[in-house]
């Protein structure tokens, strides 16, 4: 498939908006009067159901003042001309015969095809294969290929296989239903040679055990082609799904990858060709929809002292990479056309570096498609491109093994042994061993990590990020390969990538993240997309001191500033946001103006002036639409619930969460948004029976049975809810929400030494975790241990510095005056 499943929906598709967690609650205030000293018994469980977010963002009257925004935009592009429309690649053939041919030979060529005896590679012999509870049979009959495996209903079943997908080193098969949808088999062939492993085959997903009810099974959601994979394997895909219908009428202009899909439709390209010499030389664009000419009478001039070249030019655009980056990254659709334009964000939503994404020192982990990554290198900084190092019609690389990289660095400097520290012309003396370490995805297909970075095992020991020298070396360790390097290249050689200490921190809740983000996201010398990490991270440290950044990444050049800013803005008050937003709502960048609807939606009119509360309307408009052209999928659904219920509109907001529902009947988030709105308005019996709902489809799921627990609290069943929190806690033992929420149960029901218990341990896991300082500290408080408690305040204090109810614990407890809060 084209795109990664293990994280959508359930495991959640490719918006991530859809959050697996509680309800969505944004930083509002309401909650901030609480008083730290009530017991910890029931009443502090009912505290549970307003979260705990109140430790990292301001006290009441902290950055309320509405701030004008200081965003300056570029100004937007002038109108465009009629659209083009594809011409297929047979009238390209004519006039570029060579690099036709060259593209003949690619994987984009080859990207999707009819299945038939020249396009099937896996043996449709008879051949089965059982494995994870699964079985699938391989038959071929009447020149056309068949599967025998269990179907949406999760009884066996035989289905015609209608297309091969992908040629290298796997390919899967599409089997096509009366709906309209295409959905792509768990099974796959391993096209590599049988020496390598290969002539089988195999599971996409082993060890995982995986029935009709699961997501990832291959009839459901996650598997769809139409969606996840058909707009990066085919020309001009129109996906035409009806959501009245749930049905698709998807079609192409051509099967696979062809020269319109990377150049744009060709029809005044062809017309440009058949003109005079004297019109030709008026349109130096050729008629082409994307000029892909950026090397243009460039070269690279190489520095035989450092080794490192330098661009003949300036790289002006990054059409080129951009333009490859559509398929080429992990992200988001947010237009009804997903063809490239040369603008990746007037189309799609690129993800940043985000935990379970990426390592915090940017290092891919899970399947992103290399953009991201090549935006964190010093050769993206430096205006490499894409085709520098691969031919783009056959998809290779330009030259093999170092060769590559010596068409720009000089061999002198760098393949040489005091360099790379292995024997001359070994495994270990190759560039991507120690700059480009792969990954297998899909199993079998290994993906080298182009953020290009000097290996850091120093990094594996302070932070357990992976280095490159464990691939080879792990018997030896992270600090023997760090004193290697060190003894080497010297201690200060610590490379172009140097965030991870920021990113960690945010991540993990350490004190002086919030500093650190803000450093970081002011450093010009850091990958752009890394100063937007950061930015995006500040949403869980939402202070008057960030403001300041914020307003800065608002008038950011670069659209990922504008956009990671738009997202922190949701954790303040709807009377600073909207200000601050609204001049982004005419943003020329599609991306842009979509997330300052989904900022501005939920915003009153009262702190808006009448131009302000027009940009609001129009950019909620914009969101809608971005919403409608995913419409397939129920994140799409559950995004627009959320906006409704912040506006006030119950109604529409139950009918988006049931939407949502109806697409996927066990996606959590919805079950749990949409009781929590219906708590929230008095209605308790619809939200018990909305959670009752979600149980009877997911049972053991961790959020529901939480969720569960708080609806007993509400009912006065402490009993009861003991038993449902514990379930929650242990279906999830790493969520220390859920750990908190069960300790206090326990605490209630006089087992406070158990409770205690419960939070030290999970507190050694999450040691930054608010909630567990402040259970903890208020447990050794009544439990008569001073020392103790005033031990959990201080560190509660350093992780939540500006909350007051922190700061007065820790004072009752003797350690130190609160400071005034404004």
């Amino acid at each position: 498939m084209a795109r990664s499943k293990r994280s959508h929906g359930k495991r959640s598709g490719k918006t991530a908006s859809a959050r697996p967690t509680p309800p969505v609650v944004a930083p509002s205030g309401q909650g901030q009067g609480r008083l730290w000293w009530m017991p910890l018994g029931l009443g502090v469980l009912v505290l549970v159901l307003l979260g705990l977010w109140w430790l990292r963002v301001p006290s009441p009257g902290v950055a309320t003042t509405p701030v004008a925004s200081v965003a300056t935009v570029p100004t937007p592009a002038a109108a465009a001309l009629p659209a083009a429309h594809y011409v297929g690649a047979q009238a390209c053939a004519s006039c570029h015969a060579k690099e036709t041919q060259a593209w003949q030979t690619s994987h984009h060529a080859l990207a999707m095809q009819v299945a038939d005896d020249k396009t099937v590679a896996g043996r449709f012999d008879g051949n089965t294969l059982k494995q994870d509870s699964a079985t699938a049979s391989f038959v071929k009959r009447d020149n056309r290929y068949f599967v025998k495996t269990d179907g949406p209903d999760g009884k066996p079943g035989e289905f015609e296989v209608k297309y091969s997908f992908g040629v290298y080193p796997l390919q899967q098969y599409l089997v096509a239903f009366p709906d309209g949808r295409l959905q792509a088999l768990r099974t796959a062939w391993d096209a590599r040679p049988a020496t390598a492993g290969g002539q089988r085959w195999f599971n996409l997903y082993p060890g995982e055990h995986i029935d009709a009810h699961d997501t990832l099974h291959w009839t459901r959601l996650n598997q769809n082609w139409n969606y996840m994979c058909a707009d990066c394997h085919s020309t001009n895909v129109q996906r035409n799904y009806d959501l009245t219908s749930n049905t698709f009428k998807t079609s192409w202009n051509e099967i696979n990858v062809a020269c319109e899909a990377c150049h744009g439709p060709g029809s005044r390209h062809l017309e440009w060709s058949k003109a005079s010499e004297a019109m030709k030389k008026t349109d130096p664009s050729m008629g082409l929809g994307i000029a892909l000419d950026e090397r243009k009478g460039v070269h690279w001039i190489a520095n035989p002292v450092s080794g490192n070249p330098a661009r003949s030019a300036p790289l002006a655009t990054h059409r080129e990479v951009e333009t490859c980056a559509v398929c080429h990254s992990r992200r988001s659709i947010i237009a009804k056309d997903t063809a490239p334009t040369g603008r990746l964000m007037d189309t799609h939503d690129p993800v940043l570096l985000t935990e379970g994404r990426y390592h915090a020192d940017g290092q891919q982990l899970d399947e992103v498609y290399v953009y991201a990554s090549f935006l964190q290198s010093r050769m993206y900084a430096k205006g490499v491109t894409c085709s520098d190092c691969h031919d783009p019609h056959t998809g290779k690389t330009r030259a093999q093994g170092n060769a590559l990289c010596e068409s720009c660095h000089t061999p002198a400097v760098y393949d040489t042994a005091a360099h790379h520290m292995h024997k001359q012309d070994s495994a270990g003396s190759q560039c991507v061993a120690c700059h480009m370490p792969s990954k297998n995805y899909m199993v079998i297909n290994a993906r080298p990590d182009h953020s290009i970075r000097v290996p850091r095992p120093d990094l594996t020991v302070q932070y357990g990020v992976p280095n490159a020298c464990a691939q080879c070396h792990a018997d030896k360790g992270a600090q023997w390969a760090a004193d290697a390097i060190a003894k080497a290249h010297g201690p200060e050689r610590k490379g172009y990538q140097h965030f991870v200490d920021a990113l960690d921190a945010a991540r993990r809740g350490k004190p002086g993240a919030a500093s650190l983000l803000t450093r970081l996201a002011a450093d010009a010398s850091s990958p752009t997309i890394a100063r937007a990490t950061a930015v995006d991270e500040l949403r869980h440290y939402a202070s008057l001191d960030a403001v300041p950044t914020l307003q800065a990444a608002l008038g950011d050049a670069d659209p990922l500033m504008r956009e990671a800013a738009l997202d922190a803005l949701l954790a303040f008050l709807p009377e600073v946001r909207g200000p601050m937003a609204a001049a982004l709502a005419d943003d020329p960048v599609l991306a842009v103006r979509v997330k300052a609807g989904r900022v501005l939606a939920g915003v009153p009119d009262a702190p808006l002036d009448a131009g302000q509360r027009a940009a609001r309307d129009r950019a909620f408009a914009v969101y809608r639409q971005a919403q409608a052209a995913i419409a397939e999928r129920p994140e799409s659904h559950f995004d627009l619930g959320l906006v409704y219920v912040e506006r006030g509109d119950t109604a529409a907001a139950e009918q988006a969460f049931r939407q949502a529902l109806k697409l996927q009947p066990d996606f959590v988030p919805a079950y749990v948004n949409l009781s929590d709105m219906f708590r929230a308005a008095g209605r308790e019996d619809e939200a018990v029976k909305v959670i009752d709902e979600g149980l009877a489809l997911v049972p053991e799921n961790a959020s529901l049975l939480h969720a569960k627990g708080l609806a007993l609290v509400r009912q006065n069943q402490p009993q009861q809810a003991l038993s449902w929190l514990e379930r929650a806690h242990r279906a999830d033992p790493a969520n220390p929400r859920f750990a908190y929420a069960y300790g206090v149960a326990l605490n209630s029901a006089g087992k406070g030494e158990q409770a205690r218990k419960l939070w030290e341990e999970s507190l050694r896991a999450s040691p930054y975790d608010p909630s567990l300082l402040f259970a903890l500290a208020g447990a050794e408080r009544d439990a008569g241990n001073a020392d103790k408690a005033r031990g959990y305040a201080e560190r509660l204090v350093a992780v939540a510095p500006r909350s007051r109810e922190a700061h007065e614990l820790l004072k009752s407890l003797g350690g130190g005056d609160a400071p005034s809060f404004h």
